[in-house]
């Protein structure tokens, strides 16, 4: 029996077939952030991205815009601007709605996360817990949210995740999954399933955009955007998030791709770094769970470069 932070329960599996069922929601460019984090100047960013397009872009948050944000008055700030906006339940989102402690952050860590990192992790997510009880009013309203979405952009047929097209907290959308030639026939059959051409998740922490050849000669791709609240790679503190839209970015991008008549982006956001370590470090001082588990990546990010993530 897996313990808490490993364990991913029952209710997170919604199967593939779910996203085909959804109502899809037509927009003319769709931001996905995934991965906030609890991060205001991150959050500040990718407002400001969105402000500048020509046209009004949907913003559809996929999960964890919760995690460091354990001040009462920035879990209250980053959850009303964030729900002000399209949203579906992240792994760290459910947790705070679950009745007991059993799946703990409700990351569903693969064997080769280490066991502190878990503990770590179930510790920070029993925090925020305290944190969001005292906020019933905005609980209330994560607890109506989705745990996927459907929008249609340019022809384009999109599925909104927070983990893989089976489960709110599964890792099929990771790197090492994706480039697993094992795992190839369940790609290709989900796409089909979902009816989608792209899905766009987040949930790994690390970023990954990759191209799938579907019957008929159509493409499918997965882009996942690793995180907008955290660095995705060494050198490189800015954070990452989808775009897809009926027309190139206006922004500078990591990556943009052609999915049909869609534009499909991986765009940097570039928050206020200074700003934002200020704002982690009076929440989460040295050597406490969070501090110990993300403030290297925070300072220098991870041991990931863009080679290894783009398609």
């Amino acid at each position: 029996m897996k313990g808490p932070g490993r364990s991913c329960p029952l209710h997170y599996r919604y199967g593939s077939a779910a996203l085909k069922s959804a109502p899809a929601q037509p927009a003319q460019t769709l931001y996905v952030v995934g991965g906030l984090y609890g991060n205001r100047p991150a959050l500040d960013a990718v407002e400001s991205m969105a402000a500048a397009e020509a046209a009004t872009p949907v913003l559809c948050f996929n999960g964890d815009f919760n995690w460091f944000n354990v001040d009462d008055a920035e879990f209250e700030v980053v959850n009303r601007r964030v729900l002000a906006h399209a949203a579906i339940l992240g792994n760290v989102e459910a947790e705070l709605l679950a009745p007991g402690d059993d799946a703990g952050c409700g990351c569903a860590y693969p064997d080769q996360v280490d066991d502190g990192v878990v503990e770590r992790s179930n510790r920070i997510h029993a925090r925020l817990a305290q944190t969001a009880a005292r906020h019933p009013d905005l609980l209330g309203r994560i607890a109506r949210l989705p745990m996927l979405a459907r929008y249609e952009v340019a022809g384009c047929r999109i599925g909104v995740v927070h983990g893989d097209a089976e489960s709110l907290a599964g890792w099929e959308f990771g790197i090492e999954a994706l480039d697993d030639p094992a795992r190839l026939p369940w790609l290709l059959s989900v796409f089909s399933d979902a009816d989608v051409d792209v899905f766009a998740s987040t949930h790994t922490c690390l970023p990954v955009m990759r191209r799938f050849a579907q019957d008929g000669g159509r493409s499918g791709w997965v882009a996942n955007n690793g995180a907008a609240g955290m660095p995705n790679f060494k050198g490189d503190l800015a954070g990452l998030c989808t775009r897809i839209a009926a027309t190139p970015s206006p922004h500078p991008v990591l990556q943009e791709i052609r999915a049909g008549e869609a534009f499909v982006a991986l765009l940097p956001v570039r928050y206020a770094v200074e700003r934002w370590q200020q704002a982690f470090l009076a929440q989460w001082p040295a050597h406490s769970p969070a501090w110990t588990s993300y403030f290297a990546r925070i300072t220098y990010g991870p041991a990931f470069t863009p080679d290894r993530a783009l398609a």
